[in-house]
């Protein structure tokens, strides 16, 4: 058990029923149904710092495991917040502080934290690329 972080992408795609998606060896899915492709751009692990961010500036201060709309103006906030901290270590517990919790991890900011946050770089920079709108954020711990 732990705190898993999950960053999805959405593709809507318009199917009338006639189309087929050329899906092979999934049992049980019928290809003329499908409406949405989920794609997980990101993952982390106990990255408690990263997860308390998304709570305060993405989910309302809700921290309930459900998902969460998440904008390119959002993800290119935490990658300007990561880009500071990584630039001067002294303003961790200030603009990126980490959270204790059952399952979540260390609070120190010390090499995994800073290893979370060369990660969470490399996930926004990757999804900022993308063409699509619509990205999700979910925790479960």
């Amino acid at each position: 058990m732990g705190l898993d972080m999950f960053l999805t992408k959405e593709t809507y795609f318009f199917n009338d029923g006639k189309k087929s998606l050329k899906i092979e060896g999934v049992k049980g899915i019928k290809p003329e149904r499908v409406k949405y492709i989920i794609e997980e751009i990101g993952y982390w692990r106990k990255a408690n710092a990263i997860h308390q961010w998304f709570v305060a500036n993405v989910q309302e201060g809700k921290d309930d495991c459900q998902k969460y709309f998440v904008t390119k103006e959002d993800l290119t906030k935490l990658l300007d917040v990561v880009t500071q901290v990584q630039q001067d270590h002294s303003k961790a517990s200030v603009l990126l502080p980490t959270q204790s919790g059952f399952f979540f991890g260390g609070v120190g900011y010390d090499e995994y934290y800073f290893e979370d946050l060369e990660d969470t770089k490399e996930i926004i920079e990757q999804a900022l690329l993308e063409e699509s709108k619509y990205f999700y954020y979910q925790s479960s711990w």
